[in-house]
């Protein structure tokens, strides 16, 4: 998939992108039933929430590990995915940084904090903002079930330093109340992220954004691509997070077969 001269000067302006009904009900059936299986999964790479409910599961793409996913490996070197982020990249040595899928459990799934990815991702040593992340909506997604928010344009304001926050199970680094109240006073309204399950979202690693309880009878399951360039690859300090956080798979990402998902199955 190209992305046109239009959409990429939309995603300059606003920090992102959506496509609806980008991936099929078949291909999002075959990432579903993968979910279900690795979520019996027990490991680092598996989060749960302090109710025992899964919050996260990382490091599907590879081919290796406990977490390893055919499907998603598939999914990551589809040219519906891989070639938006080559061009709002402009590289196309470009690798997958990690990949999580955010379950947010009927009633017991929890926020995730307004952010910049980056805010972790500096930390990490990788100098320069150039990433994105790629999101698959493998469920309809509603406000009430916790949908993604973004704040149009906010990646321009440049990366805001952040505070470690320890409120949920999974603890990482999330803007500071005094300052995210500035910010929403003086930005355009946030964008809630909905629509049926194959529903994509593109944004860049500066823009703030957000996601709340899920207040609905129904779990909300979105898989997170977050691609870097090879050339701006960490460049690790003395005490560096794992590899199913940030990989050290730096080969650039091959764009393989637009119907890799199903073939996979």
């Amino acid at each position: 998939m190209e992305l046109s001269a239009r959409q990429l000067e939309q995603f300059d302006r606003d920090g992102f992108l959506v496509f609806p009904d980008l991936f099929d009900r078949n291909e999002v059936a075959v990432l579903r039933r993968e979910v279900a299986r690795l979520s019996q999964i027990e490991g680092d790479e598996v989060v749960r929430e302090h109710t025992g409910g899964v919050r996260t599961i990382f490091r599907v793409h590879e081919n290796d590990g406990p977490t390893r996913s055919k499907p998603f490996h598939a999914l990551v070197r589809t040219p519906r995915l891989l070639q938006p982020v080559r061009q709002v990249l402009k590289d196309d040595a470009v690798y997958v940084y990690h990949t999580k899928i955010n379950t947010k459990p009927a009633i017991e799934g929890t926020v995730w904090q307004w952010h910049q990815d980056y805010g972790s991702w500096m930390r990490d040593g990788c100098a320069r903002p150039d990433m994105a992340t790629f999101n698959v909506m493998m469920t309809d997604t509603n406000e009430m079930g916790g949908a993604l928010y973004l704040i149009p344009g906010s990646h321009k304001l440049g990366r805001i330093e952040p505070i470690y926050d320890e409120s949920t199970s999974y603890k990482f680094w999330a803007m500071p109340k005094q300052r995210m109240i500035e910010v929403l006073k003086s930005s355009l309204e946030p964008v809630a992220v909905t629509g049926r399950a194959g529903t994509c979202v593109l944004f860049h690693c500066n823009v703030l954004h957000a996601s709340g309880h899920n207040l609905s009878a129904d779990d909300r399951w979105h898989i997170y691509v977050s691609c870097n360039t090879v050339a701006n690859k960490p460049q690790r300090g003395d005490n560096p997070r794992p590899d199913w956080v940030v990989s050290r798979n730096w080969n650039p990402l091959p764009i393989e077969d637009d119907q890799g998902v199903l073939k996979a199955a």
